[in-house]
């Protein structure tokens, strides 16, 4: 399917969350539970709020379409891209699945995730650019951190994370994550 008709697709299946594998596989993922929907939330609103007063990048919520250069269409769970970047994309690439990889990405494991297919996404995503990346799995309190050409970090118990030196100033406060309130 070429990218027009992936987007095509995309648009006319809107209610569904639907992204491709470089093979061309596609996989459509259910909604998130409740507690997973209100991590999310938070986790986009830190990273938004720490974006809008960095001012460098934009960040993107789950709802953003990401085509890397290996031919997959993500979205992640919350991304951040450099203003410099974007600012090299026509109007017309702004409007559809971005032609880029997110310098930043976030991939926050649901109970309906398996943990291997997201840890291979992590990889895919420094393969293709992303500067820094965090797998959050609430089920166990535990966050795997990927860079580019270094050792997966897998961290435990953690009650805060700090995107230094990639992203200057932003600091997750992670018991919000861990807890999601209700």
């Amino acid at each position: 399917m070429s990218d027009e008709r992936f987007f095509e697709f995309c648009a006319a299946n809107s209610d569904l969350r639907i992204e491709r594998k470089a093979n061309g596989e596609i996989v459509i993922t259910p909604p998130e539970g409740g507690a997973s929907g209100s991590r999310n939330s938070t986790l986009n609103a830190k990273l938004n709020n720490w974006s809008s007063e960095d001012g460098t990048g934009v960040a993107f919520a789950f709802s953003a379409g990401f085509r890397l250069p290996n031919g997959a269409t993500y979205s992640p769970d919350a991304a951040w891209v450099r203003r410099s970047r974007l600012a090299t994309l026509t109007q017309r690439e702004n409007e559809r699945f971005l032609p880029i990889c997110p310098d930043f990405v976030i991939e926050l494991r649901s109970i309906t995730d398996r943990l291997r297919p997201l840890q291979q996404k992590m990889v895919e995503y420094t393969e293709n650019g992303a500067r820094l990346g965090w797998l959050i799995d609430p089920s166990d309190r535990s966050v795997y951190v990927y860079r580019p050409s270094r050792p997966v970090e897998h961290l435990t118990n953690l009650t805060t994370l700090s995107g230094e030196p990639e992203l200057p100033g932003f600091t997750l406060d992670l018991t919000l994550v861990w807890d999601p309130g209700f």
